[in-house]
C-alpha cells in the first residue's frame, strides 16, 4: 500500500517539473520574442509591410522615389 502513494507522489513530482520547465520556456519566448529566429537569416517585409506601403502612396503620403527607396529596403 505504502508503495503505490510513493509511486503517485513520484508521477505527480515529475509532471509538476515538466510544467514548470515548459512554463519557463513559454516565458522566455513571451519575453524575447525574436530570439527564436535563425541566426544569419536576413527579415524579408510581409504583405502586410508591402500594403502599408502601397497605401501610403496611393493616398499621396510619399513620392515615386520615396516609395521605390523604400520598396528596395523592404526587399533586402
Amino acid at each position: 500500500m505504502m508503495g503505490l502513494g510513493m509511486g503517485f507522489g513520484l508521477l505527480l513530482f515529475l509532471l509538476f517539473s515538466v510544467l514548470l520547465v515548459l512554463g519557463a520556456v513559454w516565458l522566455v519566448r513571451a519575453v524575447f520574442p525574436g530570439a527564436a529566429s535563425q541566426p544569419g537569416a536576413s527579415p524579408r517585409a510581409d504583405s502586410s509591410t508591402r500594403q502599408v506601403l502601397d497605401q501610403r502612396y496611393a493616398r499621396g503620403e510619399i513620392s515615386k522615389d520615396e516609395y521605390d527607396r523604400i520598396r528596395k529596403d523592404l526587399e533586402v
